[in-house]
């Protein structure tokens, strides 16, 4: 099928917030997966592969804005499609 050739190449970093640099709109047309330290996780918020880290919202903890603040977390991570 062509679906796999019309995907856009997974970039270092992404971010899901649509204020942020580095959010591209065009991946979240496709279901993407991360895995961080060998596990798949549903909750990331923002990755860099060549730095090693991924952002995840705090679960409790609010900026001033009354976004959730990012806990930082470093391992490994793969970004892939779904």
């Amino acid at each position: 099928m062509t679906d796999t050739d019309s995907r856009p190449p997974l970039p270092d970093r992404l971010s899901g917030n649509p204020r942020s640099p580095h959010h591209v709109k065009e991946i979240f047309e496709h279901e993407i997966g991360i895995k961080f330290n060998n596990k798949e996780r549903n909750d990331v918020e923002e990755y860099c592969i060549s730095e090693g880290w991924v952002k995840v919202a705090s679960p409790k903890a609010l900026d001033r804005r009354g976004q959730p603040l990012l806990i930082t977390l470093k391992g490994t991570v793969e970004a892939f499609y779904n």
